[in-house]
């Protein structure tokens, strides 16, 4: 099967060798995003909550412009720097989803890439009739 990717303008460029997202079928693979701004390419300043959320607008961009939404969501990794935000990034995640939430995992990490606090990467599935 080819790989076919998806892109969005209104979610950041790529800051590497990678596509916004992959499909597989009737499954999207959405790469991780971290809180970058898509108008300055830069990481926006505030606190994991507040990094969680602007994840959240760049993955909910690309998957808009593919056709899909938060309700599509099959699956959801979390990447954090220190487990001791988990409960502010839990905090700002619950208003992303609705019951019944997707699966989900969540690790600490060495380092993520700009320095950001989290990284947020989605598998999504198009209804069989979408």
């Amino acid at each position: 099967m080819p790989r076919t990717s998806t892109h969005s303008d209104r979610g950041p460029a790529a800051i590497g060798p990678y596509s916004q997202g992959v499909w597989a079928g009737d499954l999207l693979y959405l790469s991780g995003q971290t809180p970058i701004d898509p108008a300055t390419g830069k990481l926006i300043e505030g606190d994991v909550g507040a990094q969680t959320h602007r994840c959240f607008d760049n993955l909910e961009a690309i998957l808009t412009d593919a056709g899909l939404s938060m309700d599509d969501v099959i699956k959801c990794n979390v990447y954090l720097t220190t487990m001791t935000d988990f409960p502010a990034m839990n905090a700002a995640y619950k208003t992303r989803f609705a019951a019944p939430f997707p699966a989900r995992t969540t690790v600490a990490v060495a380092g993520l890439p700009l320095n950001a606090q989290v990284e947020i990467e989605l598998v999504a599935r198009r209804s069989p009739t979408g």
